[in-house]
């Protein structure tokens, strides 16, 4: 059995179809209904409240169809399209639905769908779990004849010098310096907690304070984001904003 609860909701405008659909996940252990919703307006309005995993949506319906409604919806939620009409395959498809439900279906059917929306979101998801567990939590830096023992959560950023880099602690008004470039370090650093934004800079994303314009702010210190680099960093402020 799946170690993992996959969050629905059920979109149609046919309260028979709502109800049907709705018993079915009910006996599928790993699906855990959120809401039933008449329209795609009223879907919509509840997923920007609370996110879900998973849609099972209809795609005929009024003011906003199906179809254009999963435009509409983040990336990482999921949609099983449910409907009388066999013409929208293709549509379905192309915008990316995880199946096809085609009406009238039965529980089998369903559960066929639904297992395969299981298999792609324990895929997913364990490869985030797995992405985490194996984040790095330190570095050893030589520093004065030492080997120094850094958590990265407490790095602000890296400031290259030469052959030199400057590793800015959190309540550490001195830098560390480390004999070591900058490329270098950045191949051993996690790509999900660090990122370079100039040929003299690697910041921690966790600990930027604003944004402004083409700037950093960590602390205080204001870091540019150069040509080079700002593609990459828009990509991470556009995945991380509201």
């Amino acid at each position: 059995m799946s170690t993992i609860k996959i969050t629905c909701i059920i979109v149609d405008d046919e309260p028979m179809a709502l109800n049907l659909v709705e018993s079915y996940v009910e006996k599928t252990p790993f699906l855990e209904l959120k809401q039933k919703c008449s329209s795609a307006i009223e879907a919509l309005e509840f997923i920007k409240k609370e996110p879900v995993d998973l849609l099972f949506l209809d795609i005929q319906m009024p003011d906003l169809t199906g179809l254009e409604f999963s435009k509409m919806l983040p990336k990482e939620t999921r949609v099983i399209f449910t409907t009388a009409f066999d013409q929208y395959a293709l549509e379905g498809f192309k915008v990316e639905a995880l199946d096809y439900l085609l009406k009238p279906f039965d529980y089998a059917e369903f559960l066929a769908a639904a297992n395969k929306a299981n298999s792609w979101f324990s895929l997913v998801k364990g490869k985030q779990q797995n992405m985490v567990s194996e984040e790095k939590e330190f570095l050893f830096v030589k520093s004065e004849y030492k080997q120094l023992r850094i958590k990265l959560a407490d790095v602000l950023y890296f400031e290259g010098l030469k052959d030199y880099i400057k590793i800015w602690l959190k309540d550490n008004p001195k830098p560390i310096l480390t004999l070591m470039s900058l490329k270098a370090l950045e191949e051993e650093l996690p790509e999900t907690q660090f990122m370079r934004v100039h040929r003299s800079f690697i910041v921690s994303l966790k600990n930027i304070d604003v944004i402004e314009r083409s700037q950093i702010i960590i602390n205080d210190q204001r870091i540019t984001v150069s040509e080079q680099y700002k593609s990459k960093f828009l990509e991470f402020i556009n995945n991380n904003s509201l």
